[in-house]
């Protein structure tokens, strides 16, 4: 396995989260692929979308349920600074995860973590592991705690 895919077992091994990766054979990059590919509703998808603080040029993580948005003015308001989308090259260097496969585990420390409410509605959802094709099940408010997320109602 990339070593993308064997970061997300450790940080969820490390978190006591116990998850089994699926390659999926086919591109689970948008949460309509892999709702299709994992057999769910298109909510139960968590997408990881990293941004970056303009001013203090901090990432960002920040995970929503696949048909919603990120509400940037509630997520400006919530980490105190405007937000912009982070670079994809920057996200590869810093995190490690290429867009498409970006796992709302194992990131390092300097990035912050939020969720939102809404995921925890379900109970299971599903989330990258890293690479394009890669995902794992998991219960939302272990996944939520095992990333180290704050819980705040964020998307649109």
């Amino acid at each position: 396995m990339s070593k993308s895919i064997n970061r997300v077992i450790a940080a969820a091994n490390a978190a006591g989260l116990p998850i089994e990766v699926k390659r999926m054979g086919e591109s689970t990059r948008t949460a309509e692929e892999a709702a299709q590919q994992c057999g769910c509703a298109v909510d139960q998808i968590v997408k990881s979308l990293v941004f970056a603080g303009e001013q203090s040029g901090r990432l960002y993580l920040f995970m929503v349920r696949g048909s919603k948005m990120l509400d940037l003015h509630k997520a400006q308001t919530l980490v105190g600074e405007p937000l912009s989308r982070a670079d994809p090259r920057r996200i590869r260097e810093e995190t490690g995860f290429a867009i498409g496969g970006v796992s709302p585990l194992g990131h390092p420390e300097t990035v912050r973590r939020y969720a939102d409410k809404g995921l925890t509605e379900y109970e299971f959802v599903w989330a990258a592991a890293g690479a394009h094709d890669a995902v794992f099940q998991a219960e939302p408010n272990a996944l939520i705690k095992a990333a180290g997320a704050a819980v705040a109602e964020i998307a649109s």
